[in-house]
């Protein structure tokens, strides 16, 4: 990994967060992104102390304009980008179907998925004249399935699937790859505020198969 630059979008946080240092102690060039300034340069510290090269760019995935910029300083900063990790994303409101409103839609797709297609564009318009490069979008195991009371994240989910496989058709023999990793319950701060109480959590980790949650660094390493 060493040499290669990375770039990782919902950076400050859970799998993003496990994955800009996973990528840090194999020697990548890493450029993170979120919403919060002070979280981004804390984390870009802790990157630098572990001897990567590391930058920090303030951008909200749902605005096409601070996306082109986070690439274009990509590209500024280490002339090229050889890996995107996908990753910012929200649980959105919960809540059953009737109780959904176009607010709570747009929360919930603004960021997962207009995020993920706005970050896939500027990505493949640096990486395509490259001849190679990866793409990672980070779905969920919701991503192909329902789940009562969270319609509109599978649904977004659902989309992220589509979307990358509808990319990696297109860019199928450019030498650019574009995959997607659906994690499972994972211990992250996303999950703690999507199962509310304690009690919603323990029914949750009871239906998974090894009884425990994964965690972000375990996703890191996919």
């Amino acid at each position: 990994m060493t040499n290669q630059v990375v770039l990782i979008t919902g950076a400050l946080t859970g799998i993003g967060r496990a994955t800009a240092i996973a990528f840090a102690k194999e020697g990548a060039s890493i450029v993170i992104s979120g919403r919060h300034d002070d979280e981004g340069q804390k984390l870009t510290a802790e990157l630098r102390s572990l001897g990567a090269k590391a930058e920090f760019v303030r951008a909200d995935v749902r605005r096409e304009s601070d996306v082109q910029k986070l690439v274009d300083k990509t590209i500024s900063r280490f002339g090229r980008l050889d890996v995107a990790v996908n990753n910012a994303a929200t649980e959105g409101p919960r809540g059953i179907v009737t109780e959904q409103t176009a607010e709570s839609y747009a929360a919930t797709f603004d960021t997962n998925v207009l995020g993920v297609l706005l970050s896939m564009k500027h990505e493949l318009r640096v990486m395509l004249p490259q001849g190679s490069s990866s793409i990672v979008n980070v779905s969920s195991a919701y991503g192909s399935v329902g789940a009562p009371g969270a319609s509109v994240y599978v649904a977004s989910k659902h989309a992220v699937e589509g979307l990358t496989k509808s990319a990696a058709l297109e860019v199928a023999g450019t030498g650019v790859r574009v995959n997607v990793v659906a994690p499972g319950t994972t211990d992250t701060g996303m999950l703690t505020r999507f199962t509310n109480t304690d009690e919603n959590k323990a029914a949750l980790v009871s239906r998974v198969p090894v009884k425990r949650l994964a965690t972000p660094e375990e996703i890191a390493h996919v």
